[in-house]
């Protein structure tokens, strides 16, 4: 039967953490000489976070926690290729992260060209296209379509980090990974867990 214990678990620190950023009582925990020694040794984070590289959303910051508690995969529009899903295998496959979060947040600047059309130049042109699947998917729906299609991507990307072969869908069958997507808004500076996690 699926266990996932240890994964709700790391998703109450992460929740926890981002509830003190939110409302300026950090901790900064795991930041100091003790902590540094400690993950030169080696590392062990308790979540993988798959964020946009967007300046505003440091996950380390907004969910205030410190050296080696999470693995971070970071890049424009929180979507995933082969490198990013690479990455994802290694932080759960060899160091044992139990949950992994898809994070999007308000105000996306890669969902919002996507929705916006027009041509992409130079390699920006490959984010736009990971993300029209978003936008297609969005339409139609009440509400912004920009916000409904940050939601959509995130919900996207989520299922396409559950069903990665060969690895990361084994895993998520197994009960050994959950996956999750979240939505973080700039403005209030909360994360909100999405519906539909595994």
């Amino acid at each position: 039967m699926i266990h996932h214990a240890e994964a709700d678990q790391a998703l109450r620190t992460l929740i926890d953490g981002n509830k003190r950023y939110a409302s300026l009582k950090q901790k900064h925990p795991n930041q100091g000489l003790k902590r540094r020694a400690e993950v030169s040794k080696g590392q062990k984070p308790f979540a993988v976070i798959v964020g946009c590289s967007d300046s505003r959303i440091p996950p380390e910051i907004l969910f205030d926690q410190g050296l080696g508690d999470i693995f971070v995969i970071r890049v424009a529009g929180n979507i995933v290729d082969d490198v990013a899903l690479g990455s994802i295998e290694y932080a759960v496959d060899h160091l044992g992260a139990t949950l992994v979060v898809v994070l999007g947040h308000s105000k996306c600047g890669a969902v919002t060209a996507t929705v916006q059309g027009g041509e992409a130049h130079g390699h920006i042109g490959s984010i736009v296209k990971a993300i029209v699947p978003a936008v297609k998917k969005a339409k139609g729906k009440k509400g912004d379509l920009t916000d409904n299609a940050i939601r959509a991507n995130v919900e996207l990307v989520s299922k396409q980090v559950k069903t990665s072969t060969p690895i990361l869908a084994k895993l998520v069958r197994a009960g050994k990974v959950k996956v999750v997507g979240a939505y973080y808004d700039i403005d209030s500076g909360l994360v909100e867990i999405l519906k539909s996690g595994s």
